[in-house]
């Protein structure tokens, strides 16, 4: 059972810690995807500042794209091409991404006009992809690599306890 509690930390490799200890709490014993990507994206919400939009978007063998999924924030894009914009670039890639200025990115796809940073980070299970976890800021350079290794960290929890 998840219980709120101030995240204290004296630097973000202890914030990520700590976040994701509350998420192996939150999502211990519960295999759903969709409970777990829900409840994922709600936490990341509350817990992280700056930030204007926290989700998922899921990857459809079938369609060869990626399907928008459980989130928090203004309504999104709902596919997403291969390839295309910083969410699909990660899913062709399979790595992590940040994005100091979406607006430099080339074929960004803007689903919220406020965004102005972004990280990404692939979902993979047993060398499978199942989505990506998409984070934008309307703050420019919001993000750095310390935060994608953070939510690797955090995306590793959610595979831990999630059947997809």
């Amino acid at each position: 059972m998840f219980t709120e509690s101030a995240i204290e930390a004296n630097n973000k490799q202890q914030f990520y810690d700590q976040i994701a200890e509350q998420l192996h709490h939150l999502l211990a014993g519960e295999p759903n995807a969709i409970a777990n990507l829900s409840n994922m994206s709600s936490l990341l919400n509350l817990y992280l500042k700056d930030i204007n939009w926290v989700g998922f978007y899921l990857w459809s063998e079938d369609d060869g794209e990626l399907i928008l999924g459980p989130f928090q924030g203004k309504p999104a894009c709902i596919r997403i091409p291969s390839g295309k914009g910083v969410c699909g670039a990660v899913a062709t890639k399979r790595q992590a991404m940040v994005v100091e200025d979406v607006f430099s990115f080339p074929g960004h796809i803007a689903c919220d006009p406020a965004s102005r940073s972004e990280v990404v980070v692939p979902i993979v299970v047993e060398g499978k992809l199942i989505g990506v976890l998409d984070i934008d800021s309307p703050t420019p350079a919001r993000f750095d690599e310390e935060d994608a290794r953070g939510l690797e960290q955090a995306v590793a929890v959610l595979c831990k306890h999630t059947q997809f």
